[in-house]
């Protein structure tokens, strides 16, 4: 059985998993110490731990934590959801209703390949990331061989956030 430290840190990364953007400490302790499910300091500590071990990604602007779930997170927790309650994760989804929160929308992370025009066995590769039907990224570049393109392809998916967050830090 789950300890009720393991559930606090379950509850956040539910929360987090089920918004379309980052929630604040503030959003995330009202739902946790209204519904009375522990403390604040209890709290604060599974969200530092949380964040220590990178299943979430805090920001601060201008005096405001703004949490946000990893890919770390998204995997663990898609092994543990279950241990929490169908009421503790109805409780999530309509506290984030009330508060105007949308449920994120999965992102759609396309790749593919075709022989490239220039030369002879060189393929073009194009990766994209799609939300809500908007392409947000969309990149195609040439590469040696067919094994490439096929890595490439099967390797974007769960590259994809990572890739595309260097490339934005890079350029701003």
């Amino acid at each position: 059985m789950e300890s009720p430290f393991t559930t606090y840190k379950l509850i956040v990364l539910y929360m987090l998993k089920n918004t379309e953007n980052p929630l604040t400490n503030s959003q995330i302790s009202e739902f946790i110490l209204d519904h009375e499910y522990t403390n604040y300091f209890n709290l604060q500590q599974a969200i530092s731990e949380l964040v220590e071990v990178s299943l979430i990604k805090k920001q601060t602007i201008i005096n405001t934590s703004y949490y946000q779930l990893t890919e770390d997170g998204q995997n663990t927790l898609s092994f543990f959801e279950n241990e929490l309650s169908a009421q503790i994760r109805d409780e999530v989804i309509e506290y984030l209703k009330s508060i105007g929160i949308k449920k994120a929308e999965p992102l759609l992370t396309p790749a593919n390949y075709y022989p490239a025009t220039t030369q002879q066995d060189t393929y073009t590769v194009r990766c994209q990331i799609v939300q809500k039907n908007i392409t947000l990224f969309d990149i195609s570049f040439n590469v040696p061989g067919i094994d490439a393109a096929k890595a490439i392809c099967l390797n974007w998916p769960d590259k994809s956030q990572e890739i595309y967050e260097s490339i934005i830090e890079k350029l701003l």
